[in-house]
């Protein structure tokens, strides 16, 4: 047998398939700008740093380019992991490289979350890769042939190893990752992150998050940084102090990047925070707002954002020249029965354009998912997706027997998809955001990516100006602020791009949604759970 630990190993590294219908995958803004896909495989590139260099390492990730068999053939050794929506993805992935006889490693969040779906692996590394990818490598070392390899134990980030960045080609992502914390301090009940990453946060030192940039520099990217932290201001201090040194870097680099992420509200609350985030160059940030109502953001321990009007913390964050992305979940048991008016209301007062909508789902090992099991109300297979429809938590949520009638949850959910996905309500958002943002862009773009701009310009007037449905907005939107604001025009003329993506994803999440109500109304809610709880328990929970 081939030593695989210690000889030049051929590792191929694979990122499966998001579904094309994915809120985060808009393979159409992409063509327009040239690229491929929104997002680097981050978690592939990190795992390819820790493995040993000395290593053969090919990347394919099979949203920008096709897995052929060569590739399969050409491998010592394979690896894959992902999330929950990758899930039927990676065990597709799994059966075809043993069919053509790869030794198989397989890790991520879900496998981790989940292990024994993953079963058919040969390796199964789990938890954090800085941990178990050494215990992983030292029984490789022994000629082991497979092996299961987990630890609680957490990473120190101040060891954290560069992504190999050089394994992907740049011109196929919209944006590249990069990651200066894991965990988050709060103790939201339905959140994933706080049981992978745990509740103390934990920081790469500034000086590493400089050296990530430097080789990105170095390998000649410009453009668009993901700050991939799940809570980037997790500890507000630590970001300022990073955000200082980030400042002084990119002005003597002449500003060779532009950066967006994700906070929780309470971002709107510093104003010394906000400022050196404009100076940075951030442009835009995903907060997670879940529910404008408090009652249900209190019972569901998302005490951060109760009292805190979201209208107010868009528009000081476009003050400072960011534009909001929010994230709502419709199903919690709290929620009362105007939700669906008082969601609409939000999203259309606060102007964020960008709305991810998901159904509320039981993540493996939350805090949510041990209540429901111990009421009874989980169903059997609650975190497995069973049919190519199942694309995230926007198709495959309320995984549970819900309290309040199924088919109402799901005609709320349908009707503010539909209203805030309606042309005239998007635009007027866009409209808003285009008037009130504040932007000092710090990155300039060089003559060619200036050029690959304008031609993306222009096929975004083509697609959205004239187009029977969105025409009208799009000038109207167009014209009022290149002549009231026009430092909006670039904000305003984005998020018109990014509902050619919202409109198809809307229309493919309703069909499904409608097929999923014709079906509760034609078999009735309770014997829809008993299938799902697998015996009578369902139909008994659902009728008290």
């Amino acid at each position: 047998m081939k030593d695989l630990y210690g000889g030049h190993t051929k590792c191929l590294l694979v990122q499966t398939k998001f579904s094309g219908f994915s809120f985060w995958n808009y393979l159409e803004v992409c063509d327009m700008v040239g690229a491929k896909y929104p997002a680097a495989p981050l978690g592939l590139l990190t795992v390819a740093a820790i493995l040993p260099q000395h290593w053969i390492f090919r990347l394919i990730d099979e949203n920008v380019e096709p897995l052929l068999d060569e590739h399969l053939e050409w491998a010592d050794i394979v690896c894959t992991g992902g999330m929950l929506p990758q899930q039927n993805s990676i065990l597709s992935f799994i059966h075809r490289a043993h069919d053509l006889d790869c030794i198989v490693v397989v890790g991520g969040p879900d496998p981790t979350s989940q292990p024994d779906l993953y079963s058919e692996a040969d390796f199964l590394v789990l938890g954090e890769g800085e941990i178990t990818i050494p215990m992983f490598l030292s029984d490789l070392e022994k000629g082991a042939k497979n092996g299961k390899y987990f630890s609680e134990e957490k990473a120190n980030m101040l060891k954290a190893f560069i992504p190999r960045y050089d394994l992907i080609h740049f011109r196929n992502y919209i944006m590249i990752g990069l990651q200066f914390i894991r965990g988050c301090p709060f103790n939201c009940e339905f959140c994933d992150v706080i049981e992978l990453y745990g509740r103390i946060p934990r920081f790469k030192s500034n000086e590493q998050v400089i050296k990530e940039l430097q080789s990105l520099y170095d390998l000649g990217y410009r453009g668009h940084i993901d700050m991939v932290d799940d809570n980037f201001i997790g500890n507000k201090p630590k970001a300022k102090g990073l955000l200082r040194e980030l400042i002084t870097w990119t002005k003597n680099h002449g500003y060779p990047f532009y950066f967006t992420t994700e906070a929780s509200v309470n971002v709107a609350d510093d104003d010394e925070l906000l400022q050196l985030m404009k100076d940075a160059d951030f442009r835009y940030v995903f907060l997670g707002i879940e529910t404008p109502e408090n009652d249900t953001l209190k019972l569901n321990k998302k005490t951060q954002n109760v009292n805190k009007p979201i209208d107010d913390a868009v528009m000081k964050l476009l003050s400072y020249g960011m534009v909001s992305n929010g994230g709502y979940i419709i199903g919690f048991d709290s929620e009362s029965r105007q939700i669906a008016d008082n969601m609409i209301e939000s999203i259309q007062t606060s102007g964020i354009c960008m709305a991810m909508i998901g159904l509320l789902y039981a993540l493996p090992n939350t805090q949510l998912t041990r209540r429901l099991a111990s009421e009874g109300r989980l169903f059997q297979q609650a975190s497995r997706t069973v049919t190519e429809s199942d694309i995230d938590q926007s198709t495959s949520g309320l995984n549970f027997v819900t309290l309040i009638p199924r088919a109402e949850i799901l005609k709320n959910y349908t009707r503010i998809l539909n209203v805030i996905y309606e042309p005239a309500n998007y635009y007027k958002r866009i409209v808003f955001t285009g008037l009130n943002i504040r932007p000092n862009y710090k990155h300039k773009p060089n003559l060619r990516t200036w050029l690959i701009y304008m031609r993306s310009f222009l096929r975004v007037c083509k697609k959205a100006g004239f187009n029977a449905a969105t025409g009208l907005y799009y000038w109207k939107m167009f014209f009022t602020v290149i002549f009231r604001n026009p430092k909006g025009i670039e904000a305003a003329v984005n998020l018109a791009a990014m509902f050619i993506h919202f409109r198809k994803q809307k229309e493919y999440i309703v069909s499904a949604m409608d097929h999923s109500i014709g079906e509760l109304e034609q078999t009735g809610e309770e014997a829809f759970y008993a299938k799902m709880m697998g015996n009578s328990q369902g139909a008994e929970q659902s009728s008290k």
